[in-house]
């Protein structure tokens, strides 16, 4: 139990170290880019084109103090960590007067309905595969191989826009824009419902097909290791079931392929951002496109700290369940 408890207290530690560094990145870089956000607002509302420079001031005066960017930038940030703790997340500017949680609000269902059931789907499907290639051989793993390497090697958007192309534009098969059918208000109904339904489609296989290419290859190199191992031709020597053996070896070979999957997510949902700005999927991915192209600092801290902390919190689950399942990790507290 001491073992578990040391384990469990590092990784509770790095957590809150990767997120208080995490909070202080979200605020400083939005900063970094070039353009005046408020000068941007003044703009479109037709502030920049009136012959009243003192009008002009006045409104742009005005949107800085209702954004707080007049104060020095460490009491900005000293605001932004009290309002943070509090779960606001301040005014949108770029869609002023809207609240960034409502944004944030809208578009996070839609990423995490898409994301999470497309990475898991890959992984299991990935490691399924692996396994079997590894098992099988033969013709099964001749022909396996290859396309698990092709599909490993393609880029996210890349993947997007093959399968936007072929099955969106080529064939037909499924509409390739928006997350529901243009022109519907959402409500709940079986005719939005399926709309939901049929542009769900392409950005969903988009991720799980990225996903499934490296999952199998690292489940198949795992396993054939363990098929390999002293272990088994010992079991075999004396005359265990195969079926049984087979069993322990795919448990040892899926354990790194929980810490390839902690590793990964974070790349796997960058990769999901890709195939929701792809398919202009209404997501945290579109919307942080969106408040990057018109400076909105709220809306990209917001969304970049909503990311961050999804990432974070699955890989900090994800190493718990390695700890509990891996006897090993207790034994090696104690050295």
């Amino acid at each position: 139990m001491k073992g578990y408890r040391k384990y469990f207290t590092r990784k509770i530690l790095w957590f809150l170290i990767t997120l208080v560094s995490a909070v202080i990145l979200n605020f400083i870089l939005p900063r970094l880019m070039p353009g005046d956000p408020i000068a941007s607002i003044v703009s479109k509302i037709g502030g920049a084109g009136s012959n009243n420079p003192a009008a002009t001031q006045a409104m742009y005066e005005h949107y800085q103090n209702a954004f707080g960017l007049d104060k020095p930038v460490i009491q900005q940030f000293f605001i932004y960590v009290k309002n943070l703790l509090r779960g606001d997340f301040g005014l949108s500017f770029s869609r002023y007067p809207i609240p960034v949680s409502e944004v944030i609000g809208n578009a996070l269902p839609w990423t995490i309905g898409l994301q999470f059931p497309a990475i898991i789907v890959g992984w299991f499907l990935g490691n399924i595969l692996g396994a079997l290639a590894a098992y099988i051989r033969k013709g099964f793993d001749k022909v396996l191989m290859p396309a698990m390497l092709f599909l490993g090697g393609v880029p996210a958007f890349g993947m997007a826009i093959i399968l936007l192309v072929i099955f969106g534009i080529g064939l037909q098969w499924f509409p390739f824009q928006g997350g529901y059918p243009p022109g519907m208000i959402p409500h709940m109904s079986w005719k939005f419902f399926a709309g939901i339904i049929s542009h769900y489609h392409l950005p969903f296989w988009s991720i799980v097909l990225i996903s499934v290419g490296g999952q199998s290859l690292g489940m198949r190199s795992m396993s054939i290791y363990e098929l390999n191992a002293d272990y088994v031709k010992y079991s075999r020597y004396m005359g265990i079931k195969d079926r049984k053996i087979v069993g322990y070896v795919f448990r040892n070979a899926m354990l790194p392929q929980i810490t390839g999957l902690a590793l990964s997510i974070g790349t796997m949902i960058s990769g999901a951002m890709v195939a929701e700005i792809v398919f202009s999927y209404p997501g945290l991915g579109t919307t942080l496109l969106q408040g990057i192209r018109e400076n909105d600092y709220p809306l990209i801290s917001a969304s970049t700290f909503i990311i961050t902390l999804m990432v974070l919190t699955t890989v900090f689950i994800l190493d718990i369940i390695y700890g509990l399942i891996d006897p090993r990790i207790k034994a090696s507290q104690y050295e």
